[in-house]
C-alpha cells in the first residue's frame, strides 16, 4: 500500500460541521487511522451525498495520481451515497481507504454502497409521504397566499405596536390634551402648531410640531 495519502473530506452543508460527520470528526478519523502521520493534501467538499459534480474530488484524484497516493476518506458514506457513482470511482486508477471499513474489496464497498443508496431512498420516501400527510390535513405547502396572510399580519402587528407606542408616549398625551382646547377654540393647523411650540410643547419624537403632526394628532385621537 501507498506510503502517501490524500484525504478527502465531506458535509452535505455547513451545519453538518457541527454534527457527528463534521470536518473535524472526519479529520479525527483519519488522522487515528494514519497513527498522527498527515496526509500530503485535504480537500474538502460541501456537496450532497447523491451529487456526481464534485469538483474538489477530482482535484484530490488528479494529486493521488501524480503523487502515487492513496485516496483516504473517513466513512464511506462520505464519498458517496450513489451505487454508480461510488462504483466508477472503484474501478478507476487510485486507490482508495476508507478508514471505517479498511478491509473491505470492491464486491463487499459495492454491496455496501447499495444499502446506503437504499437508505438515503428510504429517507427520501419519508419525507414525501409526511408532507403528503400534512397537506391531506389540510396544512398549505408552501402556499403563496399562505405566506402573503402571514406577511399582511406582519405588517398589521407592526402597525398595531407602533400606534401603542405612540398612545402611551407622554408627549403625545401632553399635546393631545392642549389640542382638545385649541380645536374647541377654531384654530388652524399652523395656528395650533406654534401655540404648541411657543408653550413648549414637543412631538413624540421630541421635535417641534408643524401642521402635519397637528393633523396627524387630531385625526388619531379623534378631536375633530
Amino acid at each position: 500500500m501507498n506510503s502517501q495519502y490524500v484525504a478527502y473530506l465531506r458535509v452535505s452543508t455547513h451545519k453538518q460541521g457541527l454534527s457527528g460527520l463534521g470536518l473535524e470528526a472526519q479529520r479525527e478519523i483519519i488522522r487515528n487511522h494514519l497513527h498522527d502521520t498527515n496526509p500530503i493534501a485535504e480537500f474538502v467538499e460541501v456537496e450532497s451525498g447523491r451529487k456526481s459534480e464534485r469538483p474538489k474530488l477530482k482535484e484530490a484524484l488528479t494529486l493521488c495520481r501524480k503523487e502515487d497516493a492513496t485516496l483516504i476518506v473517513a466513512k464511506l458514506d462520505r464519498l458517496a451515497r450513489s451505487v454508480s457513482f461510488l462504483s466508477g470511482l472503484l474501478e478507476s486508477d487510485v486507490e482508495i481507504v476508507f478508514c471505517d471499513f479498511p478491509q473491505a474489496n470492491k464486491m463487499v464497498l459495492h454491496i455496501i454502497s447499495a444499502i446506503s443508496q437504499y437508505e438515503a431512498e428510504l429517507i427520501a420516501a419519508r419525507t414525501k409521504a409526511s408532507l403528503q400527510a400534512k397537506k391531506s390535513r389540510g396544512f398549505r405547502l408552501g402556499n403563496p397566499e399562505h405566506l402573503l396572510n402571514k406577511h399582511r399580519q406582519a405588517i398589521q402587528n407592526s402597525i398595531n405596536t407602533c400606534k401603542a407606542k405612540a398612545d402611551s408616549n407622554p408627549n403625545n398625551k401632553r399635546a393631545v390634551a392642549m389640542l382638545r382646547t385649541l380645536v374647541k377654540e377654531n384654530h388652524s393647523y399652523k395656528e395650533m402648531a406654534e401655540i404648541l411650540n411657543n408653550e413648549g410643547f414637543v412631538s413624540s419624537k421630541g421635535c417641534a410640531f408643524t401642521k402635519s403632526t397637528v393633523y396627524k394628532l387630531i385625526k388619531r385621537y379623534g378631536l375633530l
